[in-house]
């Protein structure tokens, strides 16, 4: 989303005053010119033909008249709506509607159930049938029925989990309810977390250190941190600490040759290119030319030298294949269902399903065979997957170690612990035959979902 400053038009009073006298109706009335904005911003993500933060992202660029606050209202809304689509389309269904305009009812249900409001604030939106569907909605009760529905689960991904014990599962799905705290990490090439903190709490941004990861800051609230001073300069960066542990399983070293398979906009890459304290060389590989260009300018405000970008037609393209065997490292993020990270991104939910998972471990399995002989004698793989789904995680490390016997798999929490960041035994997944993963799941160790296996070539 945006976070350029406009000078807003006339603002709408805010949602709730702070104290004082009782409100009138008219004072209490949500403005509406407000809902109006969310219903048309909500039914265009229910197509969930593009990203929510896209589509958000560019209808708030087409209505430069709203304001900072109002883009914020509307934003929370909308994700509010995606995390709780479930149950929302349960109860509205329930409580028949008196037309078929789905994202209306969604966003007049969602001000009702999830922000309080009362029929005071809403009442000069809803007139003739629309009075009686709300009086039915009022009293459709909290009643969720199917464990799908109080999981806030498609069927699909609640057929996905099934095999997590039934507590594990509801607390799981309860923690993907609640919006992901904003991590940040030092750049450990020139920063130093202690001083980070302090200019951060000078400038009024609340943080504290990381539990796990040596280099992470997570913030209270959502502050815009791309013009402080430490951001423009390089010191720090956006990283979910789940992801900071990622690139330090890989744990790169000084003068290694290490390759980053599946770069993206390179949060990773950057990481171990300043682990690697800017020497050696460090390959960022995808087979997206726009992820790619995103990364050179972090590249140079990070201060590194010691990355190149190589642009892949497909995993086998001749420019890294002709590298086989050269490889201290190589780092496999695979492109994944993403269900890790709901939390951030609840429409990838809805916008994914049985044959799209398919697809993905599929090409999952064929990124890491085309990333195995890269790897030298001795070198480690890792893969790596931003999804809680077994068959992307446990089952693609169990099929590539039956296929590979000259890799032997590494405890990857012992490795971890090997370079100093200590995790919890809970943190360690044991595959079908036992073989052990990273496993971080956001109720037990605060971070997006991640999964990651680690292999040594043997000599």
């Amino acid at each position: 989303m945006s976070k350029k400053k406009v000078a807003p038009s006339r603002k709408p009073a805010p949602l709730k005053q702070a104290s004082g006298e009782p409100k009138s109706p008219a004072e209490l009335a949500l403005p509406r010119p407000f809902v109006a904005q969310a219903i048309s911003l909500m039914a265009e993500v229910l197509k969930f033909e593009r990203p929510a933060d896209s589509v958000l992202s560019y209808h708030f660029k087409n209505h430069r008249e709203m304001g900072h606050a109002d883009r914020g209202r509307i934003a929370e809304l909308v994700y509010g709506i995606l995390r709780h689509l479930r149950s929302l389309r349960d109860v509205v269904a329930r409580s028949e509607p008196p037309s078929p305009s789905e994202a209306r009812y969604l966003v007049l249900a969602a001000l009702v159930r999830l922000q309080g409001k009362n029929l005071r604030e809403i009442e000069h939106l809803i007139k003739g049938e629309d009075t009686e569907w709300f009086g039915r909605l009022k009293a459709a009760g909290q009643d969720k029925g199917t464990s799908a529905i109080r999981h806030e689960f498609p069927d699909w991904l609640e057929t996905a989990l099934s095999a997590m014990p039934a507590d594990e599962l509801d607390t799981l799905a309860r923690s993907l309810l609640v919006p992901a705290p904003l991590d940040l990490r030092i750049n450990p090439l020139h920063a130093r977390r202690p001083e980070i903190l302090a200019q951060l709490e000078k400038h009024g941004i609340a943080a504290k250190e990381t539990p796990f990861s040596p280099w992470g800051m997570r913030l209270e609230g959502k502050p815009a941190i791309q013009r402080h001073p430490a951001f423009v300069k390089g010191d720090m960066e956006v990283q979910d600490e789940g992801s900071q542990l990622l690139a330090a399983l890989v744990a790169p070293k000084r003068g290694e040759m290490v390759l980053d398979f599946c770069a993206g906009a390179g949060g990773k890459t950057l990481l171990m290119g300043a682990l690697m304290k800017n020497t050696g060389r460090l390959y960022a590989a995808d087979i997206s030319e726009k992820r790619l260009a995103k990364l050179g300018p972090r590249v140079a405000r990070a201060g590194l030298s010691n990355v190149q970008t190589i642009r892949l037609a497909h995993e086998r393209d001749d420019r890294i294949q002709r590298l086989a065997g050269k490889f201290d490292r190589v780092l496999v993020d695979a492109p994944c269902s993403g269900t890790g990270t709901l939390r951030r991104n609840p429409d990838l939910k809805w916008r994914q399903g049985e044959a799209h998972i398919a697809e993905l471990t599929e090409l999952q399995a064929k990124i890491l065979e085309a990333a195995a002989p890269l790897v030298r004698p001795g070198g480690v793989l890792v893969y790596a997957t931003c999804s809680l789904l077994p068959q992307e995680n446990t089952l693609i490390q169990q099929a590539f170690s039956d296929a590979h016997p000259e890799f032997e798999v590494v405890d990857p929490v012992a490795q971890l612990a090997a370079v100093g960041i200590e995790l919890p035994a809970d943190a360690l997944i044991a595959g079908p035959t036992n073989l052990p993963g990273l496993q971080l799941l956001p109720h037990r160790h605060g971070t997006d979902g991640f999964f990651a296996a680690i292999w040594r070539k043997r000599i």
